[in-house]
């Protein structure tokens, strides 16, 4: 079965359908002539009309997997319960985690299919002697680059580019999102499998099916191709699927070409492994500026942040940190009393991970009493977007 590709669009809102399309649907691979990604390319003072032009990537033949979901209509459907540890073909993909090559054929061909004179010049971030990223040399206060990191700026400074997406504009709604996964099993001999393990997938999932929620997904590539079946039964599940990269870098820092690729190959890995595109994607940190939101959205994908952060992922436990649980317990139990007395004007989108045993727990410790004062939708949802793929053939419902 070859993949779905979406011809460019001239957009006029944030989010629209593509011409109806099924899974099975083909077309040519879209080219077109474009400056030097690494020149020097777009003046602040030129302004736009309209958003500028996405296209969903193209992809070489996959094999798409059969017996995917495509309609939920808000009914909670029978998935597997054992999840098959069978990776995709690793071969053709980057080494898990590693840099992705930017010299391979796909990446260049999915560098050419960007008009570079699109994205804006801004620097490659600087990373100090400790792996940092340095911001000594930007100008918080001009911020001329919308660059989060530096002055939690959502709305891009060229008007080609829709703002991000950080909140749920609906007051009570909870847009309940998880970074990070799938979260892969470990093998038997590996270190802290006994203690890791029985909260990896299909654990969560399997809670919030319980539970009657849905949410935003935002998926590591190394983690999609080394464990497919998860990523699978989250798509059949309902959740939303969006990209979190290839292997999590600070977005800022990598170069036009490395930025293309660590999009590209979690794209690819998504595409395979559950048949979707995704329209979304959130940088790790929340690490973006103009130049990769231009990238991503060329790439067919639009930003989402967040306003609240559990810091769930400083918890003390494999790849995380030495926070202390009460800290978590107590952002948690704060937002709650906010809504509980309308301290609040709008809803919310809360940043999560399915990263480790710690963050598992923390979201089957708070959800059932975030269920009782909030409405608890995917952040995606929350925003009126009910197509979050390329593909035409998925329906969510429009209320949850």
């Amino acid at each position: 079965m070859k993949l779905l590709l979406i011809s460019t669009l001239c957009l006029t809102s944030y989010f629209v359908s593509a011409a109806p399309r099924t899974l099975s649907d083909t077309s040519d691979q879209f080219h077109r002539r474009s400056s030097s990604p690494t020149s020097n390319i777009v003046s602040r003072s030129d302004r736009y009309d309209q958003l500028s032009p996405q296209n969903s990537p193209f992809f070489p033949d996959l094999q798409i997997p059969e017996d995917v979901i495509t309609s939920y209509a808000g009914v909670d459907r029978h998935t597997t319960l054992t999840l098959s540890r069978q990776t995709l073909d690793l071969s053709k993909y980057p080494e898990p985690w590693s840099k992705p090559d930017i010299y391979h054929p796909e990446v260049q061909a999915a560098i050419q299919a960007i008009d570079w004179d699109l994205v804006p010049d801004a620097s490659v971030r600087p990373v100090n002697a400790l792996g940092d990223i340095d911001f000594d040399s930007y100008d918080e206060n001009e911020d001329a680059d919308c660059w989060w990191s530096a002055s939690n700026c959502k709305t891009p400074k060229v008007n080609y580019l829709p703002p991000d997406i950080y909140t749920c504009p609906r007051k009570g709604d909870w847009g309940l999102t998880f970074d990070d996964g799938p979260f892969n099993l470990r093998d038997s001999d590996e270190e802290d499998a006994e203690d890791e393990n029985p909260y990896a997938e299909p654990i969560l999932y399997d809670f919030l099916k319980k539970n009657h929620v849905k949410s935003n997904l935002f998926y590591i590539g190394s983690n999609v191709v080394t464990y497919p079946a998860a990523a699978k039964r989250a798509l059949n599940d309902g959740h939303y699927i969006c990209v979190h990269t290839w292997s999590h870098p600070p977005m800022t820092t990598q170069t036009n070409e490395e930025a293309v690729a660590e999009l590209y190959w979690t794209l690819r890995a998504i595409k395979e492994a559950t048949g979707v595109t995704p329209k979304c994607w959130r940088p790790p940190q929340g690490d973006v500026d103009d130049r990769i939101r231009a990238i991503a959205w060329q790439m067919g994908m639009r930003t989402v942040l967040w306003d609240k952060d559990t810091q769930d992922w400083a918890l003390p436990a494999p790849g995380g940190g030495d926070l202390p649980p009460s800290e978590v317990n107590l952002k948690f139990s704060q937002w709650i009393d906010e809504a509980k007395y309308e301290q609040t004007s709008h809803g919310t989108i809360v940043l999560q991970h399915e990263l480790n045993s710690a963050t598992v727990r923390m979201a089957q410790k708070w959800l059932p009493q975030i269920k009782k004062v909030f409405h608890v939708v995917p952040a995606l949802a929350c925003n009126g977007i009910t197509q979050p793929y390329w593909e035409s053939g998925f329906e969510y419902p429009s209320l949850y």
